[in-house]
């Protein structure tokens, strides 16, 4: 058994017996763990209000070699993040974001994904309106890059023929991007993506934040999460994701 301190996000917490919780949290030095955090509902003393959802701070970590499941000796919280709670939209937006980040990220260290979940909570909780969509969506198309499956939007991922930036393309998400005419017609399926579509992703994935009418971030939230799960482990829908997408809180 090893200790090992590290910056640490609340993704996920649930009780665990009669006084105890279990939590998933995001590291910086070993990616995405499940902890168990023992006598945190019986007593304030030793984790207080740090393992709220979305909090951050510096964990104290037992990890226990060749086990899923560590021990929580400590949470000194440094963010509590109380925006994503005022406003059912930042809610909603950032546990659809901890909830792709459960499936994706694995355990081991990444710390350019964590420092991206962490700025992305950042400016979700201080999101306005329906500024907030648009600027989720920019968040979660970073964090696809990050983890290492970014699309091609550019060029044809098939046969890296050049696109027209002002040509609407076909998406393929079994594919992994755009694909030209020819390359079109051996992957059935996807979707077809107009050329400023292409260009707002492509906007996203360079830091921007572009506003877009509600129909138009709707039909983007689509094709991202078609686009993840062509990606996940397994065949488990992304619940909290739909209920983003659907706006139906």
């Amino acid at each position: 058994m090893s200790l090992i301190v590290t910056d640490a996000i609340v993704l996920h917490a649930v009780p665990y017996l009669e006084s105890s919780r279990i939590v998933r949290l995001a590291t910086r030095e070993a990616g995405v763990l499940s902890v168990v955090a023992r006598g945190a509902r019986s007593s304030k003393k030793r984790f207080g209000s740090g393992l709220d959802l979305f909090a951050e701070g510096q964990a104290q970590i037992q990890l226990k070699a060749g086990r899923d499941l560590h021990t929580l000796a400590g949470f000194d919280v440094t963010r509590s993040r109380p925006g994503l709670a005022a406003d059912l939209g930042r809610f909603t937006a950032a546990s659809a974001l901890v909830e792709c980040v459960m499936r994706v990220v694995h355990d081991e260290a990444a710390p350019k994904v964590y420092d991206g979940i962490a700025a992305g909570l950042d400016a979700i909780a201080t999101a306005s309106g329906a500024d907030t969509v648009p600027l989720t969506l920019g968040v979660f198309w970073r964090l696809v890059g990050d983890v290492g499956f970014m699309p091609g939007i550019e060029a044809c991922v098939e046969c890296h023929a050049a696109i027209d930036p002002g040509e609407d393309t076909r998406f393929s998400h079994a594919a992994g991007g755009v694909l030209c005419a020819g390359c079109a017609r051996r992957f059935p399926g996807g979707r077809r993506l107009p050329a400023d579509a292409r260009r707002v992703i492509a906007d996203w994935m360079d830091g921007g934040s572009p506003v877009l009418e509600a129909v138009v971030a709707r039909a983007h939230q689509r094709l991202l999460r078609e686009f993840i799960a062509q990606h996940l482990p397994d065949n488990r829908e992304l619940r909290a994701y739909l209920v983003w997408e659907q706006g139906h809180w």
